[in-house]
Protein backbone atom coordinates (compact mmCIF):
# COMPACT_ATOMS: atom_id res chain seq x y z
CA UNK A 1 0.00 0.00 0.00
CA UNK A 2 2.81 2.16 0.69
CA UNK A 3 4.12 2.12 -2.85
CA UNK A 4 0.76 3.24 -4.08
CA UNK A 5 1.41 6.75 -2.59
CA UNK A 6 4.39 6.85 -4.68
CA UNK A 7 3.34 5.67 -7.63
CA UNK A 8 0.17 6.98 -8.94
CA UNK A 9 1.47 10.73 -8.26
CA UNK A 10 4.81 9.77 -10.64
CA UNK A 11 2.59 8.25 -12.71
CA UNK A 12 0.37 11.40 -13.09
CA UNK A 13 3.10 13.69 -13.62
CA UNK A 14 4.44 11.17 -16.41
CA UNK A 15 1.24 11.45 -18.04
CA UNK A 16 1.35 15.08 -17.75
CA UNK A 17 4.93 15.16 -19.22
CA UNK A 18 3.83 12.97 -22.25
CA UNK A 19 0.47 14.99 -22.64
CA UNK A 20 2.87 18.68 -22.47
CA UNK A 21 5.38 17.04 -24.97
CA UNK A 22 2.61 16.31 -27.44
CA UNK A 23 0.95 19.93 -26.67
CA UNK A 24 4.43 21.07 -27.44
CA UNK A 25 4.78 19.52 -30.66
CA UNK A 26 1.42 20.25 -31.74
CA UNK A 27 1.84 23.87 -31.76
CA UNK A 28 5.53 23.68 -33.84
CA UNK A 29 3.82 22.18 -36.34
CA UNK A 30 5.46 18.65 -36.35
CA UNK A 31 1.95 17.02 -37.56
CA UNK A 32 1.34 19.43 -40.07
CA UNK A 33 2.48 17.17 -43.12
CA UNK A 34 2.75 13.66 -42.38
CA UNK A 35 1.86 12.45 -45.97
CA UNK A 36 5.33 13.96 -47.21
CA UNK A 37 7.44 12.08 -45.26
CA UNK A 38 5.66 8.93 -46.18
CA UNK A 39 6.48 9.16 -49.62
CA UNK A 40 9.74 10.87 -49.34
CA UNK A 41 11.03 7.75 -48.63
CA UNK A 42 10.18 6.28 -51.95
CA UNK A 43 12.46 8.57 -53.94
CA UNK A 44 16.05 8.80 -54.90
CA UNK A 45 18.33 11.58 -53.41
CA UNK A 46 19.80 13.27 -56.42
CA UNK A 47 23.24 12.33 -57.32
CA UNK A 48 25.88 14.44 -56.42
CA UNK A 49 28.01 16.01 -59.37
CA UNK A 50 31.27 16.31 -57.50
CA UNK A 51 32.59 12.67 -56.20
CA UNK A 52 33.53 12.97 -52.48
CA UNK A 53 37.29 13.73 -51.47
Amino acid sequence: MDTLILLVPVALFMGFLGLVAFLWNLRAGQYEDLDGAASRILFDDLPRKEPRP
